[in-house]
């Protein structure tokens, strides 16, 4: 399958130290919170920050390693996002399906609300995967357009040494 014209794997191998490491911090998230480490605890396996990590370094590397545009960034964030939503969405249909809450399903993370329902799920699915996506696109095409004012690619630095 080719995303503007790079076949995904290129995609994934980009950035797949993220594309592991963002689904592993959710799993530790999750079986800290089911083990019974207090909320207040798990939490310091944060998906969200490592994230921004992610987005901060491949929107600066899309830049000094050539990989390409600001379209191709998208692709990344998107893969991004991605892998951190399967492991919210199937926290919460797991907290649905066992009746029982853990630290994607409580209160304080589904806005003061009961996290074990559909509609929770749902609106990972339909709001934030795409809306995620784009917010996180949004944020990595400043840092990109940052970097390319101020650091040369890496192919115009190996014309500078030559």
């Amino acid at each position: 399958m080719r995303i503007f014209g790079k076949p995904l794997s290129d995609y994934v191998d980009f950035c797949k130290v993220f594309l592991i490491l963002l689904p592993l911090v959710g799993v530790v998230r999750l079986a800290l919170s089911l083990s019974g480490t207090p909320n207040s605890t798990a939490r310091w396996f944060s998906m969200t920050v490592l994230a921004w990590i992610a987005i901060i370094y491949c929107s600066i590397r899309v830049h000094t390693r050539r990989f390409g545009t600001y379209k191709h960034l998208l692709v990344i964030c998107a893969l991004l996002n991605l892998s951190t939503q399967v492991i919210s969405i199937a926290a919460i249909v797991l907290a649905i399906l066992t009746d029982t809450n853990n630290i994607f399903s409580a209160p304080e993370f589904a806005f003061g609300g009961d996290g074990k329902t559909w509609l929770h799920a749902a609106s990972h699915v339909f709001i934030g995967i795409p809306v995620g996506s784009l917010v996180g696109w949004l944020m990595g095409s400043l840092i990109l357009a940052a970097t390319r004012r101020v650091a040369p690619s890496s192919a115009e630095t190996s014309r500078s040494f030559t």
